[in-house]
């Protein structure tokens, strides 16, 4: 699990970064038309806030599982990098440990609450639309991180690193 500086030469990650693209593109669509609306006839499209921050988590967490998936997610390593290579493998195993638990708490919490969201029949405080439509999606993309992280293992492990 000690390929931090090696990143795999070929992003993997083509999915993830296409959904991304195309989640940036409908944001960038849905806030130059709000802003050009508003220029013109000084109304808003305040509704389409709902969908500016639902993109902007399936954004956030695309890139997240795109970031695991290449091996290229944010780390600070000033006092790792002083350690032995024992120490490094030690705190490579620690990480990818804490990052499984925390987006596998977060896909199990996710899915209580878009449960709930669709048990209640809750609805969008902006469109009135289910709520469960928007929350669904954070157990689906935290369970996508999940499985990106055990198939980085995987692939440490397998010596393709």
């Amino acid at each position: 699990m000690d390929d931090q500086q090696n990143p795999p030469s070929r992003p993997t990650a083509r999915i993830e970064r296409a959904l991304a693209a195309g989640c940036m593109a409908l944001l960038c669509l849905i806030t130059f038309a709000n802003v050009l609306v508003r220029y013109l006839t000084n109304a808003s499209f305040a509704f389409t806030e709902e969908f500016s921050v639902f993109l902007l988590l399936v954004l956030t967490l695309l890139g997240a599982a795109g970031a695991f998936a290449d091996g290229r997610h944010i780390r600070i390593t000033l006092l790792v990098d002083r350690l032995s290579a024992n120490g490094r493998r030690l705190c490579s195993v620690l990480e990818w440990l804490a990052n499984v638990a925390m987006f596998g708490l977060l896909a199990w919490l996710g899915y209580g609450m878009a449960y709930d969201d669709f048990e209640f029949e809750v609805t969008s405080p902006g469109l009135g639309l289910p709520q469960w439509w928007y929350s669904a999606w954070l157990p689906l993309l935290s369970a996508l991180i999940v499985l990106r992280l055990f198939l980085l293992l995987w692939r440490r492990r397998g010596g393709r690193a």
